[in-house]
């Protein structure tokens, strides 16, 4: 089964988005995407490993990748983080970069 079909067949996520700062953040299994489709790039999260930390298992080593909305497979810039606040700070940092720089 192709890809395409698969996500035909998918069904769509109802309610609402968790929002922050005015874009969609959404989490499925060990992928968090942040942005808005219709602006030229989005935020993309892969939590890659997990740690034990209090007794609780938090992400630990997170890929960052900032990508074209409209193709996927381009990507402006990633890098390998350590912990979701450092991830998600520097993914917001670089996703503001791609959208100022699609501005000029």
């Amino acid at each position: 089964m192709s890809t395409d079909a698969r996500q035909e067949n998918r069904p769509l996520v109802g309610g609402e988005y968790l929002m922050y700062q005015d874009r969609p953040l959404v989490r499925e299994g060990d992928t968090i995407c942040y942005g808005d489709l219709t602006e030229s790039h989005i935020l993309v999260m892969e939590i890659m490993s997990y740690k034990e930390e209090g007794g609780e298992k938090v992400p630990d080593t997170i890929l960052v990748q900032v990508l074209e909305s409209e193709d996927q497979n381009k990507i402006y810039r990633q890098g390998e983080k350590h912990g979701l606040l450092e991830a998600f700070g520097y993914g917001l940092i670089w996703l503001e970069q791609a959208l100022k720089t699609q501005e000029d």
